[in-house]
């Protein structure tokens, strides 16, 4: 019965968990970053690895917009500014 209550608190905590990062840095098209200026940034302040990092490029390329960080808002909003300071056009979005 001790193992049913672990796993009702640890059920209950990841809910409140799920809750708080139902947010999202989305990175969109622009006509003036390069790719690798693009896959740099998410690098250094998304910490994407190099193939992430390029995926995610070519999808904004693409499809107009791309996912690249979850997370809570406060979280996020030192990621999307440092993205923005960098002449990317990111916005955090609730999902």
């Amino acid at each position: 019965m001790i193992w049913n209550s672990d796993t009702q608190e640890l059920e209950d905590i990841s809910l409140l968990t799920d809750v708080d990062k139902g947010f999202a840095i989305i990175l969109y098209n622009d006509d003036v970053n390069t790719f690798d200026h693009v896959i740099h940034c998410l690098i250094k302040y998304c910490k994407h690895n190099d193939e992430q990092a390029e995926q995610c490029a070519m999808i904004v390329h693409y499809k107009g917009k791309c996912q690249v960080k979850n997370g809570t808002e406060i979280e996020l909003t030192p990621i999307c500014k440092a993205l923005l300071n960098q002449g990317l056009s990111a916005a955090i979005e609730e999902l």
